[in-house]
């Protein structure tokens, strides 16, 4: 595989919208963000193979048809505030603050909210805030959110996560065991009711927190 990053991105566009990746505003983005600076040097050659890679700490970048999708299911027009919970490499994030008016990212490891940080402020991205915390608590302080988006296993839809969710906002998030997952899209209705649609299945690092995960198991 060569390193002309801008033909492989090319590449990978085509190969999402062969997939059914169809929202023109999100493969806009994803031809313009160089995943390249969001993934270890090591795997440099490998950044626009459609496939998660690994990061520090056990964390993943995710695979570009997973971000494809689950960026889609938000269905942004540009003028949301979005909460996303697992910054990890700041990929997805990066795209998010493309999308919407302020991206709100919460990851528990220092490390790598830092080195997203940094990537992001070599794009000029400024629409971004990241904290170092539990994401499954959500940032209530910033609540509420027209959209929020989960890159981790949650064991069940966290509630708080529902609680910060604007009426008529929409909530990505995998639910199901550490091994497999159920991406669901939650739409917060009136009088605290919800509709929930099903993405499919799909495999994610655990979310770890007071509402996901006590610990890996």
């Amino acid at each position: 595989m060569t390193n002309d990053f801008s033909l492989q991105r090319q590449q990978l566009i085509t190969q999402l919208q062969q997939t059914g990746i169809h929202d023109e505003r999100v493969l806009q983005v994803l031809a313009t963000i160089p995943r390249e600076l969001f993934v270890d040097q090591s795997f440099h050659e490998m950044a626009y193979a459609n496939q998660a890679l690994p990061l520090l700490l056990g964390q993943t970048i995710s695979q570009p048809q997973m971000v494809a999708i689950m960026t889609q299911a938000l269905q942004l027009s540009g003028q949301e505030r979005v909460l996303e919970i697992g910054t990890g490499s700041g990929y997805q994030t990066a795209i998010l603050s493309r999308l919407s008016r302020f991206v709100y990212s919460i990851e528990r490891h220092a490390e790598l909210a830092e080195q997203a940080m940094q990537r992001l402020a070599r794009l000029d991205i400024e629409n971004v805030s990241v904290l170092v915390g539990d994401g499954s608590i959500g940032w209530e302080e910033h609540a509420p959110f027209e959209r929020i988006l989960v890159t981790a296993a949650a064991p069940h839809i966290p509630n708080q996560l529902i609680e910060q969710l604007a009426p008529g906002g929409l909530l990505v998030v995998p639910v199901g065991d550490q091994s497999q997952q159920e991406l669901q899209v939650i739409e917060r209705l009136e009088q605290g009711r919800t509709h929930i649609n099903s993405l499919g299945r799909c495999v994610f690092v655990p979310l770890i927190g007071e509402e996901g995960w006590r610990s890996h198991q």
